[in-house]
């Protein structure tokens, strides 16, 4: 039985193609994929033949679900001294930090369920296209982590309070208030994306104003993705997670009275106060840095994150693993949760990742 590669790569028409070919698993990212990128991403940019890459998820469900936390628990579970849990982030967050600073045309052609380690690989590129089928999350707080692969440095970056929202309640959002928010560029239909990719191979994207170019041709299939929910909200997110301290929040929640207000409480009381709090910290301390900086912030994280007795397992069982729902935080309250205990996922590490 030949098993299919997880990742594709293809130049067409002077394109760099890259399929994530995982569809049964919403093309979750393992560190196969992410190394085959790592290998393929320098040589496309320095190659006179490739003048844009264009990233897509193969299947009809999903762009990338996020990075393949599940193969993490198991090593956890299996094999306590493997690396995985240190060379996954480590590796993941070079690609992110090259799609970051990419000197060509980075399109992301996202056609349903874009979260997590999906949104590295779309958000930090020149161009995020959405169609119909997108669906945005940061979820982490959910399973113990924190909204990672920059997610630190492009949700305080977002207007008001709407990155800390995002961040600790994992809201989703469709296309209409993703392009509302900032967070992709435009909206092109599904039925046309292989349209569009014909017209970028065809067209002249050489110069200093490359991505302007590609600003053009999407521009000739953009549509209306139709109204958008947040500003009816945003008010209300501002008031409330504007707040400094996770205490604050929820006082201000509740002083809401709204059920929009207690729809957020109780989504709240689901996550792990651990995982909140040091998000909220991530979010202060990212918005005065910069891209590289902040994921040597985000590495540091991870790393305690993946200590033993951390949320992240238990969050993962929970959600992903026995799908009980019921994950026992350790500490169960975000009283319970010290400035000490947040402080030391902020600490450097023995495998510290810095950027040149």
């Amino acid at each position: 039985m030949t098993t299919k590669p997880e990742i594709l790569f293809d130049i067409q028409h002077g394109l760099g193609l890259i399929t994530l070919n995982r569809p049964k698993a919403l093309n979750a990212l393992t560190l196969p994929m992410i190394r085959e990128m790592e290998r393929v991403l320098p040589a496309w940019e320095d190659d006179p033949a490739v003048k844009a890459v264009v990233l897509r998820g193969a299947g009809e469900r999903a762009f990338c679900a996020g990075g393949d936390v599940a193969g993490l628990y198991r090593e956890m579970r299996d094999e306590p001294d493997g690396t995985l849990r240190r060379d996954f982030f480590r590796e993941e967050y070079i690609v992110n930090r090259r799609i970051y600073r990419y000197r060509k045309p980075w399109i992301s052609l996202i056609d349903g369920i874009d979260m997590g380690g999906g949104v590295g690989l779309s958000v930090h590129g020149s161009h995020s296209i959405a169609t119909e089928k997108f669906l945005f999350a940061m979820p982490e707080t959910a399973i113990g982590l924190f909204p990672d692969v920059g997610g630190g440095y492009f949700l305080c970056r977002l207007r008001g309070a709407l990155g800390a929202f995002l961040a600790l309640t994992g809201h989703r959002l469709k296309v209409a208030d993703a392009l509302w928010a900032g967070i992709v560029q435009a909206h092109v239909p599904s039925a046309r994306l292989a349209e569009l990719v014909a017209a970028l191979g065809a067209a002249d994207l050489s110069g200093e104003n490359a991505r302007r170019k590609v600003d053009a041709v999407v521009a000739t299939f953009a549509a209306d993705p139709g109204t958008p929910t947040l500003p009816a909200i945003i008010g209300d997110i501002d008031r409330c997670f504007s707040a400094t301290t996770l205490q604050e929040v929820i006082t201000k929640l509740r002083a809401h009275n709204s059920d929009w207000a207690h729809k957020q409480i109780d989504v709240l009381s689901k996550m792990s106060p651990t995982a909140m709090k040091i998000t909220l910290e991530q979010l202060r301390r990212c918005a005065n840095h910069s891209f590289e900086d902040s994921m040597t912030i985000e590495y540091r994280m991870a790393q305690a994150c993946m200590r033993p007795g951390e949320d992240f397992y238990e969050g993962v069982r929970a959600v992903l693993i026995d799908k009980d729902q019921s994950p026992k935080w350790n500490p169960p309250t975000i009283e319970g949760v010290t400035a000490q205990m947040v402080e030391a996922h902020f600490e450097p590490v023995a495998n510290d990742l810095v950027f040149d």
